[in-house]
């Protein structure tokens, strides 16, 4: 019987701690949760969590700075819960490496679909392997690290990986914004499409694209993008 998945929650408020926990495990899911950085972060040396739910305003580290950790060493899904509701606070989170962002309060109904809809996403339901090689280029998922014909490596963040691994299973073809939307879940609208220009800009570096002109991924305006890519999974 297969195990179900593993929710961390790291939030300094026992009730808030609560309400997510009973939601999550009525739901059919297995949490852990903490109210500390540092014991959230102990843990992760244990175990690597499939969603990880953090709140942004913890009183012994700065929590997007740990999002960003979590979001580049980590192998889950980083979904930030916070009080924090202005626009740049969650284009911040997004751009930072945090898969998607929920404003308290918040229906424990929404948290448990959000869960859900990130472990529907490509790198949870992609039956390729964890390894794939592209004009010059491997790709490492399970280490999420990006090698060049060097054998110099560049590390991603998960939030980076789905759109990457999203490309790489469709090569030369029009992927469109809600295509993608509905792909990667989250909400529709002016923050995802921000986080989304922000994750391919950053690949494209990554990937020593020029930004006038990239040769992998193309931007089709009005309609999407293009990965141009020769694939090959190994």
């Amino acid at each position: 019987m297969m195990s179900q998945p593993l929710i961390t929650i790291l939030d300094d408020e026992p009730e808030i701690r609560r309400i997510l926990t009973d939601a999550l495990e009525e739901a059919g899911f297995r949490t852990q949760s903490f109210s500390r950085a540092r014991e959230f972060e102990a843990a992760l040396n244990r175990v690597t969590p499939d969603v990880c739910l953090v709140d942004l305003s913890l009183p012994d580290t700065d929590g997007l700075a740990l999002v960003h950790r979590l979001a580049l060493e980590q192998g889950a899904a980083v979904i930030i819960i916070s009080g924090r509701a202005q626009v740049q606070d969650r284009v911040t989170g997004l751009e930072l490496g945090a898969d998607d962002y929920i404003t308290k309060p918040f229906d424990p109904v929404e948290v448990v679909a959000r869960v859900r809809a990130r472990l529907r996403s490509p790198r949870s339901q992609s039956s390729q392997s964890d390894i794939v090689e592209f004009n010059g280029w491997t790709a490492y998922f399970d280490r999420y690290i990006l090698e060049d014909g060097d054998g110099t490596q560049t590390p991603f963040s998960h939030a980076e990986g789905e759109v990457l691994r999203l490309f790489l299973e469709s090569p030369k073809r029009l992927i469109s914004r809600s295509q993608m939307q509905e792909s990667l879940g989250g909400a529709a609208g002016d923050s995802f499409d921000r986080a989304m220009d922000v994750r391919i800009s950053r690949l494209r570096t990554k990937l020593g694209e020029d930004p006038k002109n990239p040769r992998l991924i193309k931007t089709i305006y009005g309609a999407g993008y293009i990965f141009l890519g020769d694939v090959k999974w190994l």
